[in-house]
C-alpha cells in the first residue's frame, strides 16, 4: 500500500523505534543513552507486538491540532469520537507542540501528520465475545511518492478501531528537543489481530472493595495493553458488596455501608469498559464462597454453624439466585456468566440435620447434591440466556453431567484445558502456577512463557480455547497496591493472548522481550499506571535504589 517508500519488511525480522528513546532523553545535556542500556536494534517497541507491519527511516512531525475523520458505515460512532478525544489528550498531554515563543511570535509550523483517517466497515456497536478487532494502520508522509499519506487506520468494526488507535498512540513519541510529537521510523503499515477471542483480568472486589474509579483506572490499563475481558468477581464469602433490587438485604453483606456498588454503579463500569472494548463478566460464585449472602437473608444458610456451601434443601436458595441473576442480566449483557462452582466442601451438609434429611429424601450423598446445585444454578443462567462458565472443579467432578454449552474455566494447574476440549468444551486458561497475580513470586517470564494452547495440537480442538485470563485476587492487594500488582505482568499474558505465537516464540526472550516489556511499562507510568518495575524478585515491590524506569 505504500509505494515507493524506503520500507523494511518486520514480518519476519523486527526493528527497534531506537529513535522513541532519543527523543526521550533528548533533553539531557549528556549522552542520551548514558544511562541506560543499549538499544537493541533488532527490536520493536510496540505492546502488544502486531501480527505483520513494516516501516522505514523516516521521522514524521505530528500536528497538535490533529483532527479526525470517520468513514465507511460506522462514521457516527461516538464510541469512537469518544476514544479519539482520549488519545488525542495521551498523545499530547506534554504541551500543544509549540514552542511558547513560537506561538508568541505567531509562527505557524508545518507537520506531515494534520489528520487521522478511520475507516469503519460497520455501523454496529454490539460488543460481544469474538467481536472483530482486526485493524489496519498507516502512516506516511504525503509528498507525491505515497499512495496512503497521514495516518489512517481502516477496520470492520469500531474495536478495530479502538485497538488500531492503541498503536498509534504508541508510535507517538514527544521529543523534548523539538518539543513537538514524533513518529520515527515511517512508513508504518501494520495489519494486526488478535490471537484469541477472550485475553482477560480477574478483579476481586470482595476480599478488599475498590471504588468505581480504581476499577475504571484498571479498565483504561487494560486498554493499553489490548485486554478486552474483565472478569468481575464481585462477591465472595468476604463480602457481598453489590446492590440486587429483588433481594435488597443481601449487600448488608458489605464490609460497611460505605463499601458498597449502586446498580447505576455497576451499568456505569459496564459502560466505561464497553467505550474501550472492554467485556465485562460478573461472576456469582456458588454453592461455596458464599457465607456472606447469610448476613441479609440467614435463612440461605443451613445452619449458624454450616454457613456455607448454601443450602442445597430449600427453593428459597434457588429464588435467591434466580432473583439475583435477573438483577443482573439487565447490566451485565456479556454472554458469558461466572456461576464459580469451586473449593466446596460439603461436610457440614451431611451434619446439618434438615439437610441431611433431604439428602436421604433424594437418595443423594453430598457430592451428587453438589452436582445438583450446580446444575440447578446453570439452568437458572440458561434462562436468562447466558453462556455458564465454571471453575474447573466442576468438570473435574462431573464432567459427563455438564451442559455442553458449559465454558470450563481452568486454574489448578496444566492439562485441564486438553482434556476439555477432548470432550467438546470451551475452555479459559488461567493456570494458577503462571497467571495468578496475588502471586508474587512468579516473575515476568512466567506469564509471558505460558501458553494456553499447551498440550492441544488439534486445530479443531484449539479453537474451542477461547483464551486466558490473569487474576487479581484480592486477599493482599487493595487501591493501595493494586495497579502494580497487576501491571507489568499482566502485560506478558496480555501478548502472548494477542501477538502471533511464532513471533513471541522464538528466540531468548531476555533480548527479545524484556527490553520492549521495559519500555511498556515506562509507557505505562506515563500514563499514570502505577506499574511496579518489571525484574524485581518480588511483584509489586518498589525499586531498590535510584536509576532509569527504563533500566529497572
Amino acid at each position: 500500500m505504500i509505494a515507493n517508500s524506503p520500507a523494511k519488511s518486520h514480518t519476519t525480522s523486527t526493528r527497534i523505534l531506537s529513535s522513541l528513546f532519543i527523543a526521550l532523553f533528548s533533553f539531557s545535556l549528556f549522552d542520551p543513552f548514558s544511562s541506560v542500556s543499549a538499544v537493541n536494534e533488532s527490536l520493536t517497541y510496540l505492546w502488544p507486538l502486531p501480527w505483520e507491519f513494516t516501516s522505514g527511516n523516516e521521522t514524521l512531525s505530528v500536528d497538535p491540532g490533529l483532527s479526525l475523520a470517520i468513514g465507511g458505515y460506522g462514521g457516527n460512532s461516538d464510541i469512537l469520537r469518544a476514544a479519539f478525544d482520549r488519545y488525542r489528550g495521551i498523545i499530547f498531554k506534554h504541551s500543544n507542540g509549540v514552542y511558547l515563543f513560537d506561538r508568541l511570535r505567531g509562527r505557524r509550523l508545518v507537520y506531515d501528520i494534520s489528520k487521522l483517517s478511520i475507516v469503519v466497515n460497520s455501523d454496529s456497536e454490539d460488543l460481544q465475545l469474538g467481536v472483530d478487532e482486526s485493524y489496519t494502520l498507516y502512516v506516511a508522509k504525503k509528498d507525491g511518492q505515497s499512495i496512503v499519506g497521514g495516518a489512517t487506520i481502516e477496520a470492520n468494526t469500531v474495536y478495530g478501531a479502538l485497538r488500531g488507535l492503541e498503536t498509534f498512540s504508541q508510535l507517538c513519541t514527544f521529543d523534548y528537543g523539538t518539543k513537538s510529537v514524533q513518529v520515527y521510523q515511517a512508513p508504518w503499515h501494520i495489519q494486526d489481530k488478535p490471537s484469541f477471542a477472550y485475553r482477560g483480568l480477574l478483579l476481586d472486589t470482595s476480599r478488599h472493595y475498590l471504588p468505581v474509579d480504581v476499577i475504571k483506572q484498571i479498565i483504561d490499563s487494560m486498554s493499553y495493553a489490548k485486554l478486552n475481558v474483565l472478569h468481575w468477581h464481585v462477591i465472595d464469602e468476604q463480602s457481598f458488596p453489590l446492590e440486587v433490587p429483588t433481594y435488597p438485604n443481601l449487600w448488608k453483606g458489605a464490609y460497611t455501608k460505605w463499601e458498597r456498588y449502586t446498580i447505576e454503579d455497576a451499568a456505569d463500569i459496564v459502560s466505561f469498559a464497553k467505550a474501550r472494548g472492554i467485556h465485562v463478566m460478573a461472576e456469582v460464585d456458588v454453592p461455596g464462597h458464599a457465607e456472606s449472602w447469610g448476613n441479609g437473608y440467614p435463612d440461605i444458610w443451613p445452619s449458624p454453624s454450616c454457613r456455607e456451601p448454601l443450602d442445597v434443601s430449600k427453593n428459597f436458595t434457588f429464588d435467591v439466585i434466580s432473583g439475583l441473576l435477573s438483577d443482573m442480566k439487565k447490566i451485565f449483557p456479556f454472554e458469558l456468566f461466572h456461576l464459580g462452582g469451586d473449593e466446596v466442601n460439603t461436610d457440614c451438609w451431611n451434619s446439618t440435620p434438615h439437610v441431611k434429611q433431604w439428602l436421604q429424601d433424594h437418595n443423594l450423598t453430598t457430592k451428587e447434591a453438589y452436582r445438583y446445585f450446580v446444575l440447578r444454578a446453570q439452568d437458572i443462567a440458561i434462562s436468562l440466556n447466558w453462556t455458564p462458565v465454571n471453575w474447573e472443579e466442576t468438570f473435574n467432578t462431573f464432567a459427563e453431567n455438564l451442559n455442553p454449552r458449559t465454558v470450563v474455566h481452568n486454574w489448578l494447574g496444566p492439562g485441564v484445558c486438553p482434556k476439555a476440549v477432548a470432550r467438546g468444551f470451551r475452555c479459559i486458561f488461567s493456570n494458577q502456577g503462571v497467571w495468578y497475580l496475588d502471586h508474587l513470586d512468579v516473575p515476568w517470564e512466567g506469564f509471558y512463557n505460558a501458553e494456553p494452547l499447551e498440550g492441544i495440537d488439534n486445530a479443531s480442538e484449539q479453537k474451542l480455547v477461547l483464551g486466558g485470563e490473569v487474576c487479581m485476587w484480592g486477599e493482599t492487594a487493595d487501591t493501595s497496591n493494586v495497579q502494580q500488582t497487576i501491571w507489568p505482568r499482566a502485560a506478558a499474558a496480555a501478548e502472548r493472548l494477542w501477538s502471533k505465537k511464532e513471533a513471541i516464540s522464538t528466540g531468548n526472550i531476555t533480548s527479545t522481550a524484556l527490553p520492549r516489556l521495559e519500555y511498556f511499562r515506562c509507557l505505562l507510568t506515563q500514563r499514570g499506571v502505577q506499574a511496579a518495575p518489571v525484574t524485581n524478585k518480588y511483584a509489586r515491590y518498589p525499586p531498590t535504589g535510584p536509576g532509569s524506569c527504563y533500566q529497572q
